[in-house]
């Protein structure tokens, strides 16, 4: 048992869900109680992730592609780009931060998402709105919604755990339809926001992974961090 993780509940090879025709170890944990803010910190800065109630670390004993990244708050500034990105999402956008929710409308968001950006395959059907619960809404430690709305229409929802110092970005979908918003560019820069607001020292981001372009674009948030080897290693403005 780790004492952190707790529990490990499954730890086999698999179809990596990342890149194509690669193998993955992605061992899960079961926490034996809901995590403190304190816990959820060391957790993310071990390079732990969130699914569902349980905790998951990379383990691939042939690949090192998948690196966890995340922003130092205090030292990130927002570029040109996202800048303009911020400005036009803040004049058409109102964000709704709450208690993270699981129904039929951001079950068919998380749906037209993957549909709308490739992310779909013949092993996976669309999920319902039960299945939406199980992999984002239940948890293992605090978890909100950023919730982001057009003319007062759900466009996109972005699921966020909570720790005591830093703020972990799980899951974010929207609605392909409303891609001249940039909206995961936009619910980045509103977590940094939002960390910023509540003095806590880092956001995450998941996994940076050079070879997946939907993965790859975190590199452009800088500066940045990446866990490297078990290291976090500094990656300045380029």
């Amino acid at each position: 048992m780790d004492q952190i993780l707790g529990f490990k509940v499954w730890d086999h090879e698999e179809k990596c869900p990342y890149l194509a025709g690669r193998r993955a170890r992605l061992p899960l944990y079961y926490p034996l109680t809901v995590m403190s803010g304190a816990d959820l910190d060391l957790a993310l800065s071990q390079g732990a992730r969130r699914a569902g109630v349980y905790l998951y670390r990379v383990s691939c004993r042939a690949c090192r592609a998948c690196e966890p990244i995340r922003l130092d708050v205090r030292q990130f500034e927002p570029r040109r780009r996202h800048r303009r990105v911020l400005a036009k999402g803040d004049a058409q956008l109102t964000t709704v931060i709450g208690t993270a929710v699981a129904d039929e409308e951001r079950a068919a968001i998380y749906n037209l998402h993957k549909e709308g950006r490739g992310l779909s395959d013949e092993e996976h059907s669309p999920i319902s709105a039960d299945q939406y619960r199980e992999f984002l809404v239940e948890t293992c430690c605090e978890t909100v919604e950023f919730g982001y709305f057009r003319n007062d229409r759900l466009v996109a929802s972005a699921i966020a755990d909570v720790g005591e110092n830093s703020l972990s970005a799980v899951y974010c979908s929207y609605d392909p339809a409303e891609s001249d918003l940039s909206l995961g560019t936009y619910s980045v820069l509103k977590q940094w926001e939002f960390c910023r607001a509540t003095d806590r020292r880092y956001l995450y981001l998941g996994f940076y992974i050079a070879e997946s372009p939907h993965m790859n674009y975190k590199a452009s948030f800088l500066p940045h961090q990446r866990r490297i080897a078990g290291e976090w290693m500094d990656f300045p403005e380029s």
